[in-house]
């Protein structure tokens, strides 16, 4: 294998050793979370896996493919780290989890645009599972509303607390969550002119949503969902919805901003050289 190829592969392979020797992890559960979070590992490993074998045959820039470990890795430390075990009993480290799958990683993966090395490896039958996903990007609003349906749906009371004592639904809890966020992500940040606008919809439609579920949460005066968490704990977890939660929306909508009121100016350039040769 050549070096190049090497310096690629060797984050990723230094990550997936140095993840059995974390604080918590799936050996050291029992019963479902053991089985539950021994799945999440492996489905998190696959993934990783194939875009480590695809970069071989295919070589991603070095920047993409730290993009792409970089959103492994904190994807790993939220749901097989020592932050899953603090979930279980503290709403804020519940909400840092949440937050670290929609707001980090998941655009982390969109921004390393990945297909390529996916690709290599799985050639026709991977693109029958993204052709029909990358046709949905031509839609951000639409998978804005559905990552909303999906983020309310999980912070009603009754499946909160259901996520939070069963193993099995909280990693479809985390599933729902980083699909719906990646998909919305690759939607906005790959925008084409067609659908910039929407896609600068979508971005403030969930940041407002996002912040009124972080408010509410907030300024409650009463526990929302489990009876053994304290108030001030959830207002904390409201407040980092609301605050830091919101801020990856904000720069976004800011760099779709600036690409539209640059490629407007470019326009408007355009317009006046053909106007200038027109004249003379």
């Amino acid at each position: 294998m050549q070096l190049k190829q090497w310096r690629y592969l060797l984050p990723g392979l230094l990550v997936s050793i140095s993840l059995p020797v974390q604080a918590h992890n799936p050996l050291q559960s029992n019963g479902d979370t053991f089985w539950a979070a021994l799945l999440a590992a492996l489905m998190l490993g696959l993934f990783w896996m194939v875009y480590l074998l695809g970069s071989i045959k295919r070589p991603p820039r070095l920047g993409r493919a730290l993009l792409f470990h970089g959103g492994c890795l904190i994807c790993a430390f939220a749901i097989i780290g020592p932050l899953d075990d603090w979930a279980e009993t503290n709403a804020s480290a519940h909400m840092v989890q949440h937050m670290l799958l929609m707001v980090v990683t998941a655009p982390l993966w969109a921004l390393s645009l990945p297909l390529p090395q996916f690709a290599a490896i799985t050639g026709r039958w991977g693109r029958v599972a993204w052709q029909p996903l990358l046709k949905l990007a031509a839609y951000p609003l639409s998978l804005a509303y559905l990552h909303a349906a999906v983020v309310w749906f999980w912070h009603t009371p009754r499946f909160y607390v259901l996520a939070l004592e069963h193993p099995w639904w909280h990693l479809v809890e985390h599933i729902c969550f980083a699909f719906t966020a990646a998909i919305l992500w690759w939607a906005v940040l790959h925008c084409t002119k067609r659908t910039r606008s929407w896609a600068l919809l979508a971005l403030l439609f969930t940041l407002m949503h996002t912040g009124f579920l972080g408010a509410i949460l907030t300024f409650a005066n009463t526990l929302l969902y489990y009876p053994s968490h304290q108030l001030v704990d959830q207002q904390l977890a409201g407040l980092l919805m609301w605050v830091p939660g919101g801020l990856p929306y904000m720069l976004a909508a800011a760099w779709l901003g600036y690409r539209w009121l640059r490629n407007i100016a470019a326009d408007n350039k355009q317009v006046d050289n053909a106007d200038e040769h027109a004249i003379s």
